[in-house]
C-alpha cells in the first residue's frame, strides 16, 4: 500500500496533509506530557490531560492553518519549508502557553506544576516529527522514483552560493530529472574539497578526471555568478574537454519561481566571442531618439530588427518598421507585442526601391532619423546577380537618401560593412558605391552651412555573429546534422562582433555624428573561420575531426581570404569613444557621382552584366574581382 502511494506522481491532499500534521502535534503533545510525568498514567488523569490537549490541538490548528503548513507539497519541501515548520512549532507553543496562563487557570482553576517543561519538550518533539516526516517523503519518493542513469546528463554546477544552491534544489525537484549532479566546480581554495547539501566542490583542474571518471558531460552557470576571469578558466578547461556548458538565468528571472528546462541555454560563440561590455555615453544617445519619429528599413533583418529593440529603450515617438520580406517582419511584429508592448511600432511593407511607396511613407509619417540597414549582404548570390545587388544597395540607397533629404530628415545612418573595404565582388562594391554616394550628399551641404539639411552619417563593421545566413547558423546546422562543417579556406579569417555590439556602437556614432562621417568599429582580432567551427564542435561537446569532420570547399565566388575596415589610401581618426573611430576617405563631387550613376543606370538595364561590373570598376579602381567571372575585367587589354 505504502509503495502504491509513493509510486503515484499526483500530490496528495492539503486537507491529508494537515490532518497528519495535527496527528503528529497532538502525538507529540502527549508523548511530552508522559514523559515530564515519568509516565505515571494517573498522575495524568489527574493534570486534566485532555483540556491541555484540546486545548493544544485548537491552539496548533489556527497556527498551522495561517502559516499555510499543509499547502506544500511534501515531496518538493527545502530548507524554507523547515523554517516555516519550527516557527509555526514555536509560534504554537508559545500561544498555547499564553492560553494556559490567561485563560484556564484564571478561569477554570486548573494548574498543573510541569506544564512548563512540557510545553518546551514539546515544541522539540513536534517540530522534530514534522520534519522528519518530509525528509522520509521526500527519501521515499526519491527512491521510487530514480534518475534513469543511461538518460540522465552527469552535471557540475559552477559556483557555490546561494544561487548555485537553489539551483541544485531546483534540479532535484524536477519531476522527471534530466540531470544526475555530481557536484560544484568553485576555484576559491577555501572551499574545494569541502561539501554542500552532500555534493562535493571540485577544482577547473579536475575537469578531466571528472569526464573520464564519471562521464561529466556539461556545467551549468547561472548568469549572475559569471564574472569574466572565472568565464575565461571555465571556458577554456571545458572546451579543451569536451564538455558542454549551459548558462541559465538567476533564480529571480525563473518563471512563478521555478526552473524551467527550456530556460537552460546551451552556450553559443555568440558568449565566447563577447568582448568587454562597451561603455556608451546615454545622455546623448537619449536626446538624439527621444521623442523622435524614427524609420528603421530592413526592421526584420538581424540588425535592422536589434536597432528596433535597443531604440525602444531610449523612447522615441514611434518606430517605423520598413522591409518587403512579409513572414520575418510578420514575426517581428508579433516578438515586439509580446515582449514590448507599450511600444510604439508602425509596421510599413515596402520596397525602398520603389520611390512612389517611400514618399507615401515620408509623407505620412515625417521620420525625423532613419536608419537604412536594408540592403543584400550574400556575396556569391550578388556576384550571380549583380544587377539586383546594384538596384537594392545602390540605387535603393539613392532613392531613400534622396526622399530624406526632401522631407529634411535629420539624421540619415547607413550600416555598411568591412567588404565595401578594397571590394573583390560585386556585394561589397555597390556598397562602397553607396557610401561614396551618400558622402557626396553631404559635400555639397558642406558647401553652404548655413542650407545644411539632414546629416549623412555611414557606419562600417564586419560580420555579426548569429546573423541571418551567416556562418555560425550554418555550422550549427551542419553540426546538428551529424557534420561534415564546410570550410571554404585553411586561412580565411574574418572580423566578428555580436549583433546588440555593433547596434550599440551605431547609436553611440549617431550621437556624435555631424555629417559625412564613415565610422569604423573597433572589431578587435580576425579570427579564422576553422578556429571558429573547431570551437563550435567541442561547445557541443564533440570531438572535431573525429565526431565532426571539416571539409575545406574552396573560396566562392567573390570571396576573399581576409576582409580590411579601411583600404591603403585611408587613415583614420580617434573619437571620444575608443571602439569607434573615422575614416578619411576620399570625397566625390554630386555631380560627378551622378553622372556615373546615370551611366550605371543604363547599363543596368541594358541587362550586361559584365559592362555594370566594369563601369564600376572604374569609378572604383580599388576593386577587383576575386574567384569570380568578373576577374577577366581586371586584365590588361592586349595591345
Amino acid at each position: 500500500m505504502i509503495r502504491k502511494i509513493f509510486k503515484e506522481k499526483r500530490a496528495r491532499s492539503k486537507w491529508l496533509i494537515f490532518v497528519i500534521d495535527q496527528m503528529i502535534v497532538c502525538s507529540s503533545l502527549a508523548l511530552s506530557l508522559f514523559v515530564v510525568m515519568q509516565f505515571n498514567f494517573s498522575e495524568v488523569q489527574r493534570g486534566y490531560f485532555f483540556i491541555y490537549s484540546l486545548s493544544y490541538l485548537v491552539v496548533a490548528s489556527c497556527v498551522f492553518l495561517s502559516m499555510r503548513i499543509h499547502t506544500g507539497i511534501v515531496r518538493y519541501a527545502n530548507l524554507e519549508d523547515v523554517y516555516r515548520i519550527f516557527w509555526a512549532s514555536l509560534i504554537s507553543g508559545i500561544s498555547y502557553w499564553i492560553l494556559i496562563e490567561v485563560i484556564v487557570v484564571p478561569y477554570l482553576k486548573i494548574t498543573w506544576d510541569r506544564f512548563n517543561l512540557a510545553v518546551i519538550l514539546n515544541f522539540f518533539i513536534s517540530s522534530s516529527m514534522l520534519i522528519l516526516l518530509r525528509i522520509y517523503v521526500k527519501k521515499m519518493y526519491s527512491y521510487m522514483h530514480p534518475v534513469t542513469e543511461h538518460t540522465a546528463e552527469v552535471i557540475l554546477i559552477y559556483s557555490c552560493n546561494e544561487s548555485a544552491i537553489i539551483l541544485k534544489q531546483a534540479l532535484e525537484g524536477q519531476t522527471d530529472n534530466h540531470y544526475k549532479i555530481l557536484g560544484y566546480i568553485n576555484n576559491n581554495t577555501d572551499k574545494v574539497g569541502k561539501y554542500i547539501q552532500q555534493k562535493k566542490i571540485y577544482h577547473s583542474s579536475s575537469l578531466k578526471f571528472l569526464k573520464a571518471k564519471f562521464n561529466l558531460e556539461k556545467v551549468l552557470i547561472c548568469n549572475d555568478d559569471f564574472d569574466d576571469a572565472a568565464k575565461k578558466i571555465i571556458l577554456e578547461e571545458c572546451i579543451n574537454e569536451g564538455i558542454k556548458v549551459s548558462l541559465l538565468p538567476p533564480p529571480h528571472q525563473w518563471v512563478s519561481g521555478k526552473l524551467a528546462l527550456n530556460q537552460i541555454k546551451d552556450l553559443n560563440i555568440n558568449d565566447l566571442l563577447q568582448r568587454e561590455p562597451i561603455v556608451l555615453k546615454k545622455k546623448d544617445i537619449i536626446q538624439e531618439i527621444m521623442g523622435k519619429r524614427v524609420l528603421v528599413t530592413g526592421a526584420a533583418g538581424s540588425i535592422g530588427s536589434e536597432i528596433v529593440r535597443q531604440l525602444i529603450g531610449y523612447n522615441p515617438e514611434f518606430i517605423i518598421l520598413c522591409d518587403q520580406a512579409e513572414s520575418p517582419l510578420h514575426e517581428f511584429q508579433l516578438e515586439l507585442l509580446d515582449k514590448y508592448p507599450q511600444a510604439k511600432a508602425i509596421v510599413f511593407m515596402a520596397n525602398v526601391q520603389d520611390q512612389q511607396r517611400m514618399g507615401q511613407l515620408f509623407e505620412q509619417y515625417h521620420p525625423q532619423l532613419v536608419f537604412h540597414a536594408a540592403a543584400y549582404k550574400h556575396v556569391p548570390l550578388m556576384e550571380s546577380n549583380p544587377a539586383e545587388a546594384i538596384m537594392g544597395n545602390v540605387f535603393g540607397t539613392k532613392n531613400l537618401a534622396e526622399i530624406s533629404k526632401h522631407f529634411e530628415v535629420e539624421k540619415f545612418i547607413m550600416i555598411s560593412t568591412d567588404k565595401a573595404v578594397n571590394p573583390t565582388n560585386v556585394m561589397g562594391a555597390t556598397k562602397r558605391l553607396a557610401e561614396i554616394y551618400i558622402q557626396s550628399l553631404q559635400e555639397l551641404d558642406k558647401k553652404d552651412l548655413e542650407k545644411c539639411g539632414t546629416r549623412f552619417i555611414t557606419t562600417r563593421f564586419g560580420n555579426v555573429l548569429g546573423s541571418n545566413g551567416s556562418v555560425v547558423p550554418r555550422f550549427r546546422a551542419q553540426i546538428d546534422l551529424g557534420g561534415p562543417i564546410t570550410v571554404t579556406h585553411p586561412d580565411i579569417t574574418r572580423y566578428f562582433m555580436t549583433i546588440p555590439e555593433a547596434v550599440e556602437l551605431v547609436l553611440e556614432a549617431v550621437s556624435m555624428g555631424n555629417g559625412g562621417e564613415i565610422f569604423v568599429f573597433d572589431m578587435g582580432k580576425a579570427i579564422k573561420i576553422v578556429d571558429l567551427a573547431i570551437n563550435m564542435i567541442k561547445l557541443a561537446g564533440l570531438i572535431p575531426l573525429k565526431d565532426i569532420d571539416i571539409v575545406y570547399t574552396g573560396l566562392r565566388p567573390g570571396e576573399k581570404l581576409y576582409e580590411e575596415l579601411l583600404n591603403k589610401e585611408e587613415t583614420t581618426m580617434p573619437t571620444h569613444h575608443g571602439k569607434i573611430k573615422i575614416a578619411q576617405v576620399r570625397s566625390y563631387a554630386l555631380i560627378e557621382v551622378e553622372e556615373l550613376l546615370k551611366k550605371l543606370w543604363k547599363a543596368k538595364c541594358s541587362g550586361n552584366e559584365f559592362d555594370m561590373v566594369s563601369l564600376m570598376k572604374k569609378i572604383m579602381p580599388e576593386y577587383k574581382s576575386n574567384n569570380s567571372v568578373f576577374e577577366k575585367l581586371d586584365r590588361p587589354i592586349a595591345v
